[in-house]
């Protein structure tokens, strides 16, 4: 790393950038380019060590012996990891230059898993066998996702997407290894499960966040059959069938402003509750392999609580109390007697851990290390509402500083992407650096048209009401006003993919009060970024944000799109963008830090090489993490940004 550091000292250029701004400083370290950004002092990379050498590990699967199949970093990416017991050394067992995620146990203990290149999100699925012995299943070039498999393992079903289509095929690999397309898809349609039998297909499409459709598919006919037909929108998540084939759990929205887990007969069609009368979402489920005991996690207002009962009798079984946070990835172990799961609160990164279901033990599995942080010292953010210019609730976490009677803090707002997506109370590190270092407070919102809030609220920033969700952060920096701690002529919107966009639509909107911005992969043209997303999920956003080809909703496009209202902004911006991004391309970022150039506005631009949709890799996760850092100092007046 001091190589890496000394280097971007030396490697400095000028470029003719626009006939405005004559130059643009530029320094290219590896695969990262930084312009206009000053040089940062090593006191700025030393005090982010500390909180950017924090790890968190993730539960994958359960192994056969007992142990677990993790997910963690040790050098600059994840990869895979085995766990023997609770507490025990973890072992890698992948070595990859990429990060490896989505791995799953199958019978025999080989492990699937899933990888891309660069983050351009072309996944491979590879099988690795108990002796080590790693094969690549899927053909390079093509995009591999949602496998599933038979009981004994011999057979995998999985959706492929090819160059520049928007369809998915079905495909199926045999136990001799021979592959073939069992049904052509439209749209974005995932293999969900397989039948005990092997003999049936669950199939999911998505249209959107508010609709998706259910089917099952016969393996020797090809024949289609929908679940529950209905003229209605439904959502649905998951599915997965009962060990006796006869019938399909899924979480479905039909008839209810919030998702609950049911239960469909595949004979009769009749559907049942199994999640009872909740006012919050259920998010995820899992089921034991021999039926008999389910869990699953509901969403309350941003926290988990994790539900586990005796699937037959409906009895309710001991209930693990856990920290106030977040749980992902259930999963039973082979002979149902454990629970295994992800757990991650605001002062603690995710780690693994086990709930015992016979006798109510919960067991933490591993202890992510937190840089050198003192835990004492973190800061759990509060759960706040404010009122926007409808009147409607809007919820927020907050982290604040301590401060010394009579000051007021710098706010950072930062807006989750999605826009499908919702910020949660999980380890933050920028949440807990801004704190400690900067003296600024952290507003994390969940706007309207955020998950974990009904589908109502989820709906209504759709298409024409896009801008409301923008409204809603003007009701915040009305919020900001009238808080005595707060300091309302320092705030810096920050937000990545959707929530750049949102950035950026806030400081065209309020730059007056804004000190800065900073804006990650984010969409700066609606109509471009539309035509230029990938294929195979342009007509997925075109369901969310509207279709640029209708000649109404164009009209709103160009009158919302920042980057037909970039004279508004007058504040300095921070731009940062992966090369292979599938999502929101480059292009996206490179129009607005021109058109901001052009204009006269401060720009700093960070571009990573070997990045998609987000930065995955520790050596670029710690310059963006650097370069934050130097320009909100800079903005809000704590010192010189070098």
């Amino acid at each position: 790393m001091k190589t890496l550091f000394a280097a971007s000292v030396a490697v400095l250029a000028l470029v003719v950038a626009t006939p405005v701004l004559a130059q643009v400083e530029r320094r290219e370290i590896g695969n990262q380019i930084l312009e206009n950004v000053p040089v940062a002092p090593a006191s700025i990379r030393e005090t982010l060590a500390r909180y950017q050498n924090a790890r968190s590990a993730s539960f994958g699967d359960w192994l056969p012996g007992g142990g677990m199949v993790i997910g963690t970093r040790f050098g600059n990416t994840n990869q895979l990891h085995v766990v023997a017991a609770p507490g025990a050394d973890r072992s890698q067992i992948t070595f990859y230059e990429e990060p490896v995620a989505s791995p799953r146990v199958l019978p025999g203990g080989r492990i699937l898993f899933s990888k891309d290149t660069g983050g351009d999100e072309w996944f491979q699925l590879f099988l690795r066998e108990p002796d080590g012995k790693t094969t690549q299943l899927t053909e390079t070039g093509v995009r591999n996702v949602s496998p599933t498999w038979s009981k004994d393992g011999a057979v995998l079903v999985w959706s492929r997407a090819v160059k520049g289509s928007a369809d998915y095929d079905v495909v199926m690999r045999d136990a001799a290894g021979a592959t073939k397309v069992i049904f052509k898809g439209q749209g974005q349609v995932s293999p969900l499960a397989l039948s005990p039998d092997g003999k049936t297909v669950l199939l999911g499409r998505y249209f959107s966040i508010a609709e998706s459709k259910r089917w099952l598919l016969d393996v020797a006919s090809g024949q289609l059959t929908e679940l529950n037909p209905s003229k209605a929108k439904i959502a649905y998540g998951g599915g997965e069938f009962t060990p006796d084939g006869r019938s399909v759990l899924l979480l479905s929205d039909e008839g209810s402003d919030v998702l609950r887990l049911i239960r469909i007969d595949l004979a009769t069609g009749a559907k049942t509750n199994i999640s009872g009368d909740r006012n919050w979402d259920v998010e995820s489920f899992a089921l034991s392999d021999d039926g008999r005991v389910l869990a699953y996690s509901v969403n309350e207002d941003g926290y988990s609580k994790l539900v586990v009962q005796d699937f037959v009798t409906r009895r309710a079984l001991p209930q693990p109390d856990l920290p106030a946070g977040v749980v992902s990835g259930l999963g039973f172990s082979p002979d149902g007697a454990k629970l295994g799961f992800s757990l991650a609160t605001a002062t603690a990164a995710s780690d693994a851990w086990s709930w015992s279901v016979t006798d109510g033990k919960l067991e933490r599995w591993t202890a992510s290390e937190l840089g050198g942080l003192d835990p004492k010292a973190l800061v759990a953010p509060a759960l706040v509402r404010y009122p926007s210019f409808d009147k409607r609730s809007i919820p927020a976490f907050i982290y604040k500083p301590k401060l010394a009677e009579g000051r007021k803090a710098p706010v950072i707002i930062d807006i989750h992407g999605g826009p499908e997506g919702q910020s949660r109370p999980t380890f933050n590190t920028l949440g807990q650096h801004a704190v400690a270092e900067l003296g600024a407070a952290v507003i994390f919102p969940n706007v309207r048209g955020s998950t974990g809030y009904g589908k109502t609220y989820l709906n209504l920033d759709n298409a024409e009401k896009r801008e409301d969700s923008v409204k809603d952060i003007g009701a915040l920096l009305d919020w900001i006003k009238t808080q005595p701690d707060l300091d309302p002529s320092r705030v810096v919107v920050s937000g990545g993919s959707y929530g750049g966009y949102m950035s950026l639509a806030v400081m065209t909107h309020y730059s007056d009060r804004m000190a800065g911005g900073i804006e990650q992969f984010g969409i700066s043209n609606f109509v471009s970024f539309l035509q230029n997303t990938e294929a195979y999920r342009r007509d997925l956003r075109r369901a969310e944000y509207g279709d640029e080809r209708d000649p109404k909703m164009l009209k709103v496009f160009e009158a919302i799109s920042p980057m037909n209202n970039v004279g508004n902004i007058t504040k300095p911006m921070l731009v940062m963008q992966g090369w292979n991004d599938p999502r929101v391309p480059k292009s996206e970022s490179d129009q607005i830090v021109e058109k901001l150039r052009e204009k006269s506005v401060e720009t700093w631009y960070v571009q990573f090489k070997d990045e998609g949709h987000g930065f995955r890799k520790k050596v670029n996760n710690d310059r963006r993490r650097e370069v934050e850092t130097q320009f909100l100092t800079k903005v809000f007046g704590l010192g010189p940004a070098k």
